[in-house]
């Protein structure tokens, strides 16, 4: 399928119904709803403050969903109340996306909106992104999955249709280590660092990560930060917010996401950087199981192991072989600890 196909798919998908959005004014939540503004009976977008995202976060949402002309809620949800969180262990993209999944679902009911969808991609869930889980457990609908849409064919098409949209939208606690405690003076200063990065250079995606002593800059465009000596000027602001050491991370953001599988001959293989939950998978296929042990379950074309190979064989092409692949992806489960 091509990309205006995919993205009938999701019109026909959200057509005439009363659709409840995920929101947070990036490129998946915001092709959602715009797509939705389009073909739907009525639309509202729900964005969660938790007081963790990059500044002007909650103002470009409601930017957007105003040029949308959808409705528009925002949730206030303090973070830094909720102990659980703070403590910051390996689980905590799954608690913050179930807390804030609760309050998306719980609001939408009470408006009327019985269609709650978020901008997750097929891309997403080849990235080691445990917060999936919640959207499959609270049945959440996902569009652009079932439409086999990759982060890199949205933002394709947000561009080809000048659709704003903000490239800064992840929560700053993921700049902090698992099981380092996350407090409001880190997330300050992270803000603070991002800020300076962002208003004296032309990248549109900054993250500085806090390792304690150590400050890890990645970017967009190295370029901007090599260019004219700035990273001096960016070495010596982030030392005076306390960083001993500041480092350049010198592979560029990308966000661009999209699907390459190892192919040849009819067969491939792909390792996801996750494990694979055998007992939880084998309840989404339910039918075409032909053989199974303690680590892998085969299908008729496909094997599925434990530790995250997926592989494949006697496929026409590799478009076949893909399409394939892209299949079963929404069919496993991974476990959120104990990764490869």
């Amino acid at each position: 399928m091509n990309l205006e196909e995919k993205i009938e798919i999701v019109k026909e998908i959200l057509k005439d119904k009363k659709v409840a959005i995920g929101f947070s004014g990036g490129a998946d939540s915001t092709l959602i709803a715009y797509l939705s503004s389009k073909v739907a009976e009525d639309t509202l977008a729900i964005t969660i403050d938790n007081h963790l995202f990059p500044t002007g976060f909650v103002e470009n949402t409601k930017k957007l969903a105003k040029s949308f002309g959808i409705k528009h809620e925002i949730i206030d949800i303090d973070f830094y109340k909720k102990e659980y969180f703070l403590s910051n262990d390996s689980k905590r993209c799954y608690a913050c996306r179930n807390l804030m999944y609760s309050e998306i679902e719980k609001l939408a009911q009470e408006k009327g909106f019985d269609f709650v969808c978020d901008g997750n991609n097929i891309s997403d869930l080849v990235i080691d992104r445990p917060g999936i889980l919640v959207t499959y457990k609270k049945g959440f609908n996902t569009p652009f999955i079932e439409a086999k849409l990759t982060s890199k064919e949205i933002h394709e098409y947000l561009y080809k249709n000048d659709i704003p949209y903000s490239r800064s939208t992840t929560c700053l606690a993921t700049r902090i280590p698992t099981n380092t405690k996350t407090t409001e003076e880190k997330i300050k200063r992270i803000r603070e660092c991002e800020d300076y990065i962002y208003n004296n250079t032309n990248c549109e995606i900054v993250k500085v990560r806090d390792l304690g002593k150590f400050g890890i800059c990645e970017v967009d465009n190295l370029d901007e930060i090599l260019k004219e000596d700035k990273f001096k000027e960016i070495n010596d602001e982030l030392k005076q917010k306390g960083f001993k050491k500041v480092a350049l991370n010198l592979s560029e953001i990308d966000d661009d996401e999209y699907i390459t599988i190892q192919y040849d001959n009819g067969s491939f293989s792909y390792q996801l950087p996750f494990t694979i939950n055998l007992e939880n998978t084998k309840k989404q296929i339910k039918n075409g199981i032909i053989n199974e042990s303690e680590n892998t379950i085969e299908l008729n074309n496909i094997q599925i192991n434990q530790n995250g190979l997926i592989t494949g064989n006697n496929f026409k092409s590799y478009e076949d072989a893909l399409f394939n692949f892209m299949e079963i992806l929404s069919k496993l489960r991974r476990n959120i600890c104990n990764q490869r």
